[in-house]
């Protein structure tokens, strides 16, 4: 842990040469995983991060480097490397005193996980896979895991400001393989929380979600072919969030947007979808797997419009990139630890509800594909353009979900995809990620109802949608 005074003696020294700013992350993180494998236990680990962080700006000049060597010494032959950036005087004022700030902590925890046994978690994850094994001979891997991670942050900053934050993850994940005359399938599921361990044994219905899991592993191993071409597709809500993440959310981050590397740069004000559509970024939702009660420059998560009513309103933007955009940070600013240097990133980002029922949707849908969740993708941040391959999905003909298909990858582009949503549910949910960019892997929600795109392009194997 570093005290005040040799906090204050670091600040100091960083801003010697002309830095006009200067931060210390210090971390602390102790991660621990369960796995199992065919109902084996395949490994207990525990994983210790210790080290820091310090960042130097002047103007839109930015220099970081981190360091595991937390002695004085250490601490200072960082700094003296850093500060070596600049060569101007100094230009703000020493710190004599730094004021500390109290986080007022937005999760509500019942039984910590910490508290927890092995033994109770390694029981929890056996009922879970022997429930997956037994449901068809043709599963023939089935990896449980819980992975659990407290994370302690403390930042002190030459404006004379100190604050500390403990964020406490755990996440359930259920991988599995089925095979059956040279057809593979795959399924993974990975429910998240900044909850206790109430969250698994109450909120989360195990033997539900794992009987789930074997069924639509199976039923997608059996599934025809998708067919390819340019037709309306319904994305399911939840997980269905990922296309938004990944296709528009990135590219109204400030890290792209301040640069002008952004499709949605200077677009503020401008319609970008259909009026239907308005989407969020609230990073202070309690218990949430992408929330957080601080940021890593210190400022506090807030529900941050993005979208009104297909309007362009806001950006997601941390202190420094908000520099070149003449926009304070909005609690946005995050990293996967000290190794990393901060930078403006998605936590629990959502398209809003609307007015309109899932069961309207499909009702009123003559043919199209009903694509329920997906399995990875690529973005072009530069030109927005997408891909997505479905891990689940359906045809909808005559208002009704009909058979499942596989191999489905839509393809697209950011700034089309939002002009041709035409309906929006009211079924909101959230799906559990974790989201790598330029400042790590970080946890994420991603989220939005059930929603209709008009038109887009659909990849399969399947022949044409007209047959089906």
């Amino acid at each position: 842990m570093i005290g005040k005074k040799l906090a204050i003696d670091i600040l100091n020294e960083a801003t010697s040469t002309g830095a006009d700013f200067a931060e210390i992350y210090y971390e602390d993180t102790l991660s621990k995983n369960i796995s199992l494998e065919n109902g084996r236990v395949e490994g207990v680990g525990s994983n210790v991060i210790n080290g820091v962080g310090i960042r130097l700006l002047q103007n839109n000049r930015s220099v970081y480097g981190y360091t595991n060597d937390l002695t004085k010494k250490g601490l200072f032959k960082l700094v003296s490397s850093l500060k070596a950036s600049f060569s101007s005087k100094r230009i703000v004022e020493p710190l004599a005193n730094i004021k500390k700030i109290k986080v007022k902590n937005i999760h509500k925890v019942e039984i910590p996980l910490e508290s927890v046994s092995n033994e109770e978690i390694i029981s929890y994850l056996k009922n879970a896979s022997s429930i997956i094994s037994n449901y068809d001979k043709r599963i023939s891997r089935v990896i449980a895991g819980l992975a659990i991670t407290h994370n302690d942050v403390t930042i002190f900053n030459s404006e004379g400001k100190t604050w500390n934050t403990t964020r406490i993850y755990g996440r359930l994940a259920l991988s599995s393989i089925a095979v059956d005359e040279g057809k593979i399938e795959s399924r993974f599921d990975g429910p998240g929380t900044q909850a206790g361990w109430e969250f698994f044994t109450k909120t989360l219905n195990i033997e539900k979600l794992a009987k789930e899991h074997a069924e639509k592993l199976i039923l997608m191993l059996e599934a025809k072919e998708c067919p390819a071409g340019k037709y309306p597709v319904v994305i399911g809500n939840g997980w269905g969030g990922v296309i938004f993440h990944e296709a528009c959310g990135h590219q109204l981050e400030a890290t792209s947007v301040a640069k002008g590397l952004s499709v949605f740069s200077g677009m503020k004000g401008q319609m970008i979808a259909n009026p239907i559509v308005s989407a969020y970024d609230d990073g202070s939702l309690s218990n949430e797997w992408g929330s957080n009660s601080l940021d890593d420059e210190g400022n506090i998560p807030q529900k941050n419009e993005l979208i009104k009513d297909g309007v362009l309103t806001g950006y997601l933007v941390d202190n420094f990139n908000g520099r070149r955009m003449g926009e304070k940070g909005n609690g946005a600013c995050r990293r996967q630890s000290y190794k990393f240097e901060p930078t403006s990133r998605m936590g629990n980002t959502y398209i809003a509800n609307g007015k309109s029922t899932k069961e309207e949707i499909i009702k009123n849908t003559k043919l199209a594909l009903y694509a329920v969740s997906f399995n990875g993708g690529s973005v072009n941040p530069s030109t927005g353009d997408f891909n997505f391959g479905c891990s689940e999905a359906y045809i909808v003909k005559d208002g009704k979900i009909l058979e499942p298909v596989r191999g489905a990858t839509l393809v697209g582009n950011a700034k089309d995809i939002l002009k041709h949503i035409d309906m929006v549910g009211n079924d909101l949910a959230f799906g559990q990620g974790m989201c790598g960019a330029s400042s790590g892997s970080i946890p994420v929600n991603v989220g939005q109802p059930t929603i209709r795109v008009d038109e887009i392009v659909v990849g399969g194997r399947g022949g044409s949608i007209d047959e089906f």
